[in-house]
Order: structure tokens, then sequence, then C-alpha cells
């Protein structure tokens, strides 16, 4: 199988990677040997690869820039997976795509399931809506995965931002009233990659395809999460100025960003679960196993 994949500098392309390694012929791709703003770059590079799988995590995620840079974010988030989806059904090809969150208001009590009306709040939430849009109309086969809080070893995140600020304050205040997963790199290229296999196994008259919300179990809160950060850090010798109770739970209204935050960014992942049999684990888990390797680097 020929896969070709997008953003693969980026935490999750960088684990796809890994995870894909096994299944076929990688050609693996970056901003500089494809522009996902240029339509016409995308569907040359399509074409004279010619996948078999198109596997998308390519994606403008400067979630605040992009409230002043909407034509970019647009053409990257919106525009670009539909193509990708044109290009592959032309080819007899299919795509797998990650969207996130942030394509609710934050506003339910419980769980997001994948059928709950969306209604982002923001520039980034808008254009992964319409990238998920766009893929849907493609007509091509897909699967597409809405996560939360992604975290991985590789590029940048939350949890290394907390390390590098508990090496230079001694104290730091985190928002406390915006919950959700934190879903490491690792886990959504694992089950991406598993899920390929499946559909290898099975063919496309029965495979499941669809949009699928995959994120790790449980929840927490951002302040919470960065006393994880800072606990773990200090547990493998870490020297750093701040102490877990040093960190001040704040509001976000304390704390304004150009970019709204859905105040609960909890996704359903029980149609995931139930349709392939998978046990999603403990965002705690993955959260320590990208801190292990963070903390070995020098």
């Amino acid at each position: 199988m020929k896969i070709l994949l997008t953003g693969k500098h980026g935490q999750v392309g960088f684990e796809l990677q890994r995870a894909l390694a096994p299944l076929g012929k990688i050609h693996a791709v970056d901003y500089a040997e494809c522009d996902l703003a240029d339509a016409a770059a995308i569907s040359a590079l399509v074409r004279s690869i010619r996948p078999d799988l198109i596997v998308n995590p390519g994606a403008y995620t400067a979630v605040d820039k992009a409230e002043s840079d909407s034509g970019l974010a647009h053409a990257v988030n919106a525009v670009a997976p539909g193509i990708l989806g044109e290009e592959a059904a032309k080819l007899g090809a299919w795509v797998v795509h990650y969207s996130t969150d942030y394509v609710f208001d934050g506003t339910k009590s419980g769980g997001y399931m994948e059928d709950d009306p969306t209604n982002p709040q923001s520039v980034y939430g808008r254009t992964k809506r319409d990238g998920e849009i766009a893929l849907r109309e493609s007509g091509v086969r897909s699967l597409i995965f809405r996560t939360s809080w992604v975290v991985g070893a590789h590029g940048n995140n939350f949890a290394k931002t907390i390390l590098r600020l508990a090496l230079e304050r001694e104290q730091l205040t985190v928002v406390a009233d915006q919950y959700g997963a934190p879903t490491s790199a690792a886990l959504l290229a694992d089950v991406t990659a598993q899920l390929i296999r499946q559909r290898q196994r099975e063919g496309d008259e029965s495979f499941p395809f669809g949009l699928y919300h995959l994120a790790a179990s449980g929840e927490t809160n951002w302040h919470e999460y960065a006393r994880v950060v800072v606990s773990e850090a200090l547990s493998a010798g870490r020297p750093l100025k701040l102490a877990p109770d040093a960190l001040r739970a704040i509001s976000s209204s304390e704390y304004p960003t150009p970019a709204k935050r859905p105040a609960n960014s909890r996704l359903d992942t029980g149609k995931l679960r139930r349709t392939f049999g998978l046990e999603l684990p403990d965002w705690q888990q993955g959260v320590r196993y990208v801190l292990q390797q963070i903390l070995r680097e020098p």
C-alpha cells in the first residue's frame, strides 16, 4: 500500500510515520514539499504519487493567530481536505483526516457526540468544521477523527510550555474552567494504524467509514493538567523553580485570548469504542508516556 502523509513534522504526523511504517510505503511531506494552502500543488502531488491512502494530520493549528489570519487558516483547514478527497476519489483511494473539539461551542454539560450540532466559536474551529464538510462532500471514503488537547514529545504543546515556564518562574496562573482530555499523538497514531489494518483485512464493503470521536479517557482541566506535568517532572528529578502548589487556578475571563476556547471539550468516544472494540487509556497514562520522552531529552 502506498500512503501519502501530510504534516510530517507536526505532533501527530511525527508519530504516524512510526505507526504507519509497517503498513506500506510512506511518502511523507511537510510545508516545503506541499503547501496545503496551494490547491494546485495539492492536486499535482496526489496525481504524481497516486497513493492508495491519504492520511492528513496537516493543519493550521495556531488557534489565536488564525483570528487575524483567517484566509490562510481557511485555505489549509477548510479547502485542502476537500481537494485531497476529490483527488483521492479519482484514484479510488481513501482518506484519514483529523479534526477538533473546537467545532463545538463548549456549552453542553456532557461529552459531545458525533451527531451533536456544531457551533464553532473561533476561526480555527470554523475552518476545521468546514474541512470536515468539504471532505464528506467530496464523496471519498474516509475516516474523520475529532480529537482534543493533543500532546506529543515532538512539536510544541501545553505540557512543554508548562515545563519551560516551570524552569523560569516560582508562580504561574492556569485556567481551571475549561475541561477536556489531553490525548497523546502516539494514541492517535496507533489507533489510526490499527483501523487501517482492519480495513485492509475487511475491504471496503464492510468497513465502517465515517466520523468518530477519538480522545483519551477521563477528563481534567488545564490547571490540574499543569499540576500533573509539574509533579511528574519533579519526580523525575528536574530542578524546577515552580512547585505544584504554586500553580494558581484562574477563570477564562481572567485570561482573555484572541480565540474563544470551548469550556467543555469532552468528546464522547462511545461510537468508536463500540464500532471497533477498542479500549482507550486514561489521559494521565498518555501524558506520563509523553513526559517520560520529553524529560529524557537533554
